[in-house]
């Protein structure tokens, strides 16, 4: 591979820091397997930290050194800096909705008197923390838009706190809401209903979390007078939620236990006009917890709207009637998955996912197709909620190279009208997108998108950054972000593969990259690879890749099996040790997915793919730069810092390997400033590792 003679006498001068190695091992199955930096996992401790410190000094000094880092950093702020809006919501006479002004650490949310009054801040999280790392994580109106609970977690952890907000001045009741965890406030009169975990003992960041517990909260109160409502100890791994209708009169009640390796859930029903409010009312809709899903969308009178994929993989929407607990079709599954449904209006709002784009349709709430809601073109749209008896609805539609744009569509006329467009310093027509179709291993056709700037000669030398995800049922369809100009300007060409394990293609191309098949997805995205290799749209010494959390693995699964096919790798905040991954906070949720080494024939599937267990002396690696977050308490920090130390004592190639650890933040960059520095570190790392010395003249309005 070609590299710079700067790049080649930098890589050449690092020293890593030395990692304490222990005769730790764990036998799974028969299987004895060494685990010789287990102390890693000890986030406090002070050894740790010491080592979290020499590893970033030796990553900081390395990018510090690359001309163009400082270049590329100025240019992501300034295509950053625009005004970023949500689409607004109503309650009652009041419009809510978040801005950014364009480099603000955190969104700000605003609240207006119809649609031309003028705005008022609500809540400024860029006030609650002098680094802005404090975020809004939940904001949930009464019914009747007096009260609000208002959710903020610290330094991007998952932990939030809980308090209530007077609409009138906006002042809060005195109570705190502590260790809730997964979770919204779903409003009943004076109070509402949220979930929470006791509180942890040891480590609030790595502790595993058991027992999600549902209190009811009435204003006013302290949380120590808070009413239990369900708790099930004797199945510890299982997430608790409730919401309540619309009208107050029903609290529904979601029971899941991916745990036990189960995707779907349970769901009861409380009629809030009958019941005290006790554990004991809640009635069965679905008692079972098997692998179908249930999601209340409204209720109809006493019948209730569902959205399940229970015998139908790409879902459908059922009515179930509480008198006679009998069934119906409402909307029958289609060819296309059903990818979101709601109610507003009076009407019901579904939209469907074709080759990963979306359709909207706008149908009666007894199934009658009403019409097509015609969109900008081939992109995402997402939105169409709102209250009963709105006129309106506000959605947003995006795509590679259309930045996010605010439609309202009036439910009378059926027609949608641009209500907000963003403008931002780049020219949607210098570039293009395509999505194309390629062969897996085992023939399954993937579709993946293909983004670059006009006029791109497709000779094999364009940098290419290759992502992807598949997994948990997640898709990637096109959108937007500014942050991809300046590497696109650069003459990279931008590819995010479709990967089964997503839901792409609804329940069953998740299932082909579930537990057992999960090698479907490695697959998936070596054939990526393969693809723009032979299309010339770049080679193996100009081809990066990227992916975050089960990304993450990704890269670190693909580095092992194929690290000739990659110059650069970027496995960022993922799930490294798939050996021990159950035993950390939420990780336990992942078994579903994943499969678990408790179990022998998914431990052999597990063992065989593990990025940090599959690490060899000998191996071509490519230049990798791992991150992570001191307050990643999804994933823990424990998997990148096991993975690094390991990966820096078996590699004995010219490639760096680094790890990035970022602080006071979480699982994704806790604020505007911490993302791009991650962003401009990122491009520069993977420019100088593919020799670029200088960068081209960057575009500007």
């Amino acid at each position: 591979m070609l590299v710079s003679a700067a790049t080649m006498a930098q890589t050449a001068s690092l020293t890593y820091p030395t990692t304490r190695k222990t005769d730790q091992t764990d036998t799974y199955h028969g299987t004895t397997v060494p685990d010789p930096y287990r102390w890693l996992e000890d986030d406090r401790s002070a050894e740790t930290g010491e080592w979290v410190k020499a590893q970033n000094k030796v990553t900081f000094d390395y990018l510090a050194q690359i001309p163009y880092r400082k270049q590329l950093q100025d240019r992501l702020e300034k295509v950053f800096n625009y005004p970023k809006y949500s689409a607004p919501s109503r309650k009652g006479d009041w419009f809510y909705f978040s801005k950014n002004d364009g480099l603000q650490n955190q969104s700000v949310l605003y609240r207006q008197k119809g649609l031309d009054g003028k705005p008022e801040v609500v809540i400024d999280p860029n006030k609650l923390s002098a680094d802005g790392t404090t975020r809004l994580t939940a904001f949930s109106l009464s019914k009747n838009g007096e009260y609000a609970v208002v959710g903020t977690s610290k330094g991007g952890s998952d932990w939030n706190e809980f308090r209530v907000m007077k609409m009138a001045d906006k002042s809060y009741f005195p109570e705190t809401i502590e260790w809730v965890k997964f979770s919204g406030g779903a409003w009943q009169g004076d109070g509402f209903y949220y979930s929470r975990y006791p509180k942890p003992e040891g480590s609030a960041l790595a502790a595993k979390n058991e027992n999600h517990q549902v209190f009811f909260h009435k204003i006013g109160t302290p949380q120590s007078a808070d009413r239990l409502v369900f708790e099930d100890k004797a199945n510890g791994q299982r997430f608790h939620f409730v919401q309540t209708s619309d009208d107050e009169r029903y609290a529904f009640l979601n029971v899941s236990d991916r745990g036990k390796g189960l995707d779907g859930n349970a769901l009861y029903f409380m009629d809030l006009t009958k019941s005290s409010g006790a554990a004991s009312t809640f009635q069965p809709i679905v008692s079972e917890i098997t692998n179908f899903q249930y999601r209340v969308i409204d209720n109809v009178g006493t019948d209730f709207l569902i959205e399940t994929n229970a015998d139908a993989p790409n879902s459908k929407v059922m009515r179930y009637a509480t008198a006679s607990k009998k069934w119906t079709v409402v909307l029958p599954e289609k060819p296309e998955p059903l990818t979101s449904s709601s109610m507003a209006g009076g009407k019901l709002f579904a939209e469907y996912s074709k080759d990963v784009t979306s359709r909207v349709y706008v149908y009666d709430p007894n199934g009658k197709l009403e019409n097509e809601i015609g969109l900008p073109g081939i992109g995402t749209a997402g939105g169409f909620g709102g209250e009963r008896d709105d006129k309106f609805v506000f959605y947003t539609f995006t795509s590679f190279t259309f930045p996010p744009t605010i439609y309202r569509y009036d439910i009378a006329t059926k027609k949608s009208t641009i209500f907000r467009q963003p403008e931002v310093d780049f020219k949607p027509t210098d570039y293009e997108t395509k999505q194309v179709f390629y062969a897996s291993k085992d023939g399954t056709r993937v579709p993946m998108f293909i983004t670059y700037r006009k006029g791109v000669k497709l000779d094999g030398t364009s940098p290419t950054l290759l992502y992807g995800y598949g997994g948990f049922n997640v898709s990637l369809p096109p959108s937007f972000s500014s942050l991809l100009i300046p590497f696109l300007e650069q003459g990279g060409v931008y590819a995010q593969a479709n990967l089964r394990g997503g839901a792409e293609y609804g329940e069953k191309w998740h299932e082909q990259g579930m537990k057992l098949k999960k090698q479907n997805v490695f697959d998936d995205f070596i054939a990526a690879a393969e693809y723009l290799i032979a299309q010339k749209y770049t080679s193996p010494a100009k081809l990066a890749v990227r992916g975050g959390s089960n990304g993450g693995l990704l890269v670190g699964a693909v580095m092992n099996q194929r690290p000739d096919l990659f110059r650069v790798a970027i496995p960022q905040v993922g799930v490294m040790d798939m050996l021990r991954f159950h035993k950390f906070t939420i990780g336990w949720n992942w078994i579903a997915d994943y499969g678990s080494a408790d179990n022998a024939d998914e431990f052999k599937a597990l063992y065989a793919y593990s990025p940090l267990h599959n690490l060899k002396p000998g191996q071509p690696y490519p230049a990798t730069l791992i991150t992570t977050a001191d307050h990643d308490d999804r994933v823990v920090p424990a998997h990148s810092f096991k993975y690094a130390a390991t990966l820096q004592e078996v590699y004995k190639g010219t490639n760096p390997v680094l790890i990035r650890i970022d602080t006071n933040s979480g699982h994704g960059a806790s604020n505007t400033k911490k993302n791009i520095e991650q962003t401009a570190d990122i491009y520069s790392f993977i420019l100088w590792n593919m020799g670029v010395s200088t960068l081209k003249e960057m575009a500007s309005r």
